[in-house]
């Protein structure tokens, strides 16, 4: 028997919200799309967004008001979702809440996704499931990556060694060996700096197809530095967001010689390389990869990939059946059905945690 679940994804990027509808059969494999739809965030709450990653006077109040506007947002995403696909909110199992991460400081032992799930609740009559991420730090883990786990269940295949590369705001990266357990990890810089370059000095969202930075000549020696921070020479488990990479980081790295441009040429082979390596540094024989996110839809940077790791087939997850722009989306509504029927939402080997654990809060309708 079919059952739909709404997945809900607010990323790195700030961008806006995008909503899901999923319906999930008996098998693993039994899942179908069936329909999505986006609101997009206004530069005012983009704004506030950013602000929060850092400390300042009445964050906390602040927090909570645009709190309350992601869950109006989420509102508004899903009546369109539901009116665009003919279905009954009354149809729908629960959503999948991820909330906008403004803190992730596991090594603190926290992680904070900001929006109201309750409120969410009230508006739509329908149970929201929210905090994915808390129980995982709870038992000792990063909280982060949680896609891996539901890659496994719906790419995987039983002879081939495929690599699932989600490029949002930070870049993750599924190990799918069928000889052994599924393994994961955040890589470092998605999107998340070349949009802030493009944002700063083009007053563009995004360098749409890396045309900017393809223009543009690389800096090694500023790629060198980049490269010499510690986080690249962590093994796994580790995670990574906004409270590492951000234009702060960024900034002390650069000098007043180098050309804007350039700067976003190395920054694209910043992202590009970084994958790369982890790739090779944790599975050397990968013959398939699979990308998804925004960063999949940039040209340029998928032609670097594929000029850096020339042995391996290099494709969307659209090829798999799923399309590149919702693939996270529609992992937090599979989260959503895991929590509800009680199963576990995490994968130990892949985050650091004790064990299993059934993840998120649930806000019935």
């Amino acid at each position: 028997m079919n059952e739909l679940f709404i997945g809900l994804m607010s990323g790195t990027s700030l961008d806006g919200m995008d909503a899901v509808l999923v319906s999930f059969g008996d098998s693993p494999q039994d899942i179908k799309m069936l329909g999505h739809s986006y609101v997009a965030y206004e530069d005012t709450l983009k704004k506030s967004l950013l602000g929060l990653h850092l400390p300042y006077t009445n964050e906390l109040e602040d927090s909570l008001i645009a709190g309350n506007i992601m869950s109006q947002k989420a509102y508004q995403a899903i009546e369109a979702l539901l009116k665009k696909t003919g279905t009954s909110s009354k149809d729908i199992k629960a959503i999948g809440f991820h909330g906008q991460t403004i803190r992730h400081q596991p090594q603190k032992g926290f992680t904070l996704q900001i929006g109201n799930p309750a409120l969410l609740a009230e508006l739509c009559h329908i149970n929201v499931i929210a905090d994915f991420r808390s129980r995982d730090v709870a038992a000792g883990g990063q909280g982060a990556p949680l896609v891996p786990a539901f890659h496994k269940e719906i790419f995987s295949h039983p002879t081939i060694h495929r690599a699932i590369v989600n490029i949002g705001g930070i870049a993750n990266i599924t190990i799918l060996n069928p000889e052994t357990s599924t393994s994961g990890f955040d890589s470092g810089p998605g999107n998340i700096l070349l949009d802030h370059w493009s944002q700063t000095h083009l007053h563009k969202a995004f360098d749409e197809d890396g045309s900017w930075a393809r223009e543009g000549q690389l800096i090694q020696t500023l790629l060198d530095a980049f490269f010499n921070d510690t986080y690249f020479e962590k093994t796994a488990p580790k995670s990574t967001g906004r409270d590492h990479f951000n234009e702060a980081w960024l900034n002390k790295h650069l000098q007043k010689s180098y050309s804007i441009q350039d700067i976003q040429r190395t920054l694209l082979e910043l992202t590009a390389l970084s994958i790369a390596n982890a790739i090779k540094t944790h599975n050397a024989n990968i013959s398939e990869i699979y990308l998804c996110g925004g960063g999949a839809l940039n040209s340029f940077l998928v032609e670097r990939l594929k000029s850096l790791m020339p042995q391996v087939k290099i494709q969307l997850t659209d090829a798999l059946g799923l399309s590149t722009q919702h693939v996270e989306a529609v992992a937090f509504a599979w989260l959503a059905k895991q929590t509800l029927f009680s199963k576990p939402g995490n994968l130990p080997q892949v985050t650091g945690a004790k064990g299993l654990r059934i993840l998120g809060a649930l806000y019935p309708t």
